[in-house]
């Protein structure tokens, strides 16, 4: 949420995570949202009725470019999405939001870079990626606009050096929640073709390429050696999030470049997260024969009766496999009010590192996120428009 007027930027609401007693955190109580509102239990108060709002930085200061680049790129993809509808004076309000938020980042971040708090939650340690992609979607919604070349022509710039800065210092992740170079380069592309591709910028598009097709290569030359096709790691964290991240990603290359050599390789993506893969289940929700039944997500659980199958949530994405040392020592017990839920169906194939667990109290695989179900939309999206265009 930003106040251009104070130039304050609020990060969260809520606390992920408490004291254990003094206070408990979100992932403490498990419950309804309806709950909340009425919760006087004193150590519940700011995980529940009363959740406080954190500042990203303090009001005028400068913030974290990771923050930044994101949230004034939304407010950028707003704008355009106002232009589509003919809402000229929409976009033009979006656009202002985008550009005050853009000012106030930090470019010389020192220490942790704080997504969410705490930092431990989602740690994230590249920046330059998502200024990119503010500096990237400031640039294209001018362009639709119709604004001069010579008030364009500072994003690109700006754009092109924050790409050259990831390809030469941050490159080894993939898109996911984390890394969102891809999407910068690809719409950096059709933002730099807009332009008439103007000399003398930080990147090139061939090196925008390269950069999309490094990021397929080495998954697909992992894929190519695994049994089952996966290119990314299912010892991991996010491996869901990072398998869509791959089939959105060939769609930006195939769309940028016209070539299809990773196209089969997507498709092996695609096949490996709906059922393709050592346990025989989909991981999305209610898509495929078999898919996550015990979900770790309060809603399903609390609106069952208990003993009841659980409702599904049609088209959540769960984490999936994860390392073996993940489960060390058992799930453990339920929280108060969660409803017991388990399938232990996947247990005889866990192996070579990794296992699956379809359990309510498995949030190690079985939670669904908006991180993963985002990245199978955005996938699913890409894909779409990939194939409308030929």
């Amino acid at each position: 949420m930003w106040d251009p007027a104070t130039r304050t930027l609020y990060l969260q609401v809520g606390i992920g995570e408490g004291d254990g007693s003094t206070y408990l955190g979100d992932h403490d109580l498990w419950r309804l949202p309806q709950a909340d509102a009425t919760d006087d239990a004193p150590e519940d108060r700011y995980a529940a009725r009363d959740r406080p709002v954190f500042e990203a930085a303090a009001p005028g200061r400068p913030i974290d470019p990771d923050v930044v680049g994101r949230v004034s790129a939304a407010f950028a993809l707003a704008a355009q999405l106002d232009l589509r509808t003919g809402d000229r004076a929409g976009a033009r309000a979006q656009l202002t939001r985008a550009e005050s938020l853009y000012r106030m980042a930090d470019l010389h971040p020192h220490g942790t870079l704080d997504s969410a708090l705490p930092s431990a939650y989602y740690p994230d340690s590249i920046w330059r990626d998502d200024m990119e992609l503010g500096a990237t979607e400031i640039a294209r919604a001018l362009q639709g606009l119709h604004a001069r070349p010579s008030t364009v022509r500072p994003y690109l710039a700006q754009a092109a050096s924050f790409a050259a800065g990831y390809i030469a210092k941050d490159t080894g992740d993939t898109l996911n929640l984390y890394d969102v170079s891809a999407l910068a380069h690809g719409d950096l592309l059709s933002a730099m073709r807009a332009a008439g591709d103007p000399r003398g910028l930080a990147v090139t598009r061939s090196a925008l390429t390269r950069d999309l097709a490094r990021q397929l290569g080495t998954a697909a030359r992992a894929s190519a050696s695994h049994v089952f096709r996966e290119g990314g790691d299912d010892t991991d964290f996010d491996v869901d999030s990072h398998t869509f991240g791959f089939i959105a990603t060939e769609a930006i290359y195939r769309r940028t470049t016209g070539k299809d050599t990773y196209r089969a390789f997507a498709g092996e993506q695609r096949d490996w997260l709906l059922g393709g893969n050592p346990w025989g289940t989909s991981f999305m929700t209610g898509v495929g024969a078999v898919s996550p039944r015990c979900l770790a997500s309060q809603i399903p659980n609390l609106a069952t009766p208990y003993g009841a199958a659980q409702p599904q949530e049609v088209g959540a994405v769960v984490n999936g496999p994860n390392g073996v040392d993940q489960f060390d020592g058992g799930l453990g017990g339920t929280l108060d009010g969660m409803q017991p839920c388990e399938n232990d169906s996947f247990e005889a194939f866990t192996g070579h590192g990794s296992e699956y667990v379809d359990d309510v109290r498995s949030w190690q695989a079985s939670e669904p996120a908006l991180d993963m179900t985002g990245s199978a939309i955005l996938a699913s999206a890409l894909q779409e428009s990939a194939a409308a265009r030929g």
